[in-house]
């Protein structure tokens, strides 16, 4: 005699599972675009620091981490204006070369 839970497996085997759909609403953009420039200087300020700082923790680290010196955190910065691209690439070509940031 087979016991419930063994019905259960058998039952679990021989009839096919009803799979639920799932309700898939897309991506949802954003209210504003984020700007062409805007974008442009955040990866090129991500690239820059990949190439020289050694790859990507180090980038990261130093992009994300509030910078006193800059006045904030480096990628905030240099996707805000030109100006601020300029600062930054100067900051990790500084501490490229020892210098201090």
């Amino acid at each position: 005699m087979k016991s419930d839970m063994d019905k259960e497996k058998s039952a679990e085997l021989t009839e096919p599972r009803v799979l639920k759909r799932r309700s898939y609403r897309g991506f949802r953009k954003s209210q504003e675009p984020f700007p062409l420039d805007d974008a442009r200087r955040q990866g090129n300020i991500s690239q820059l620091a990949f190439l020289l700082m050694g790859g990507r923790d180090p980038a990261v680290a130093f992009l994300n981490t509030e910078n006193t010196k800059l006045g904030g955190r480096p990628l905030v910065i240099a996707t805000a204006s030109a100006d601020g691209y300029a600062q930054v690439a100067a900051a990790i070509r500084a501490s490229v070369r020892g210098a201090p940031s």
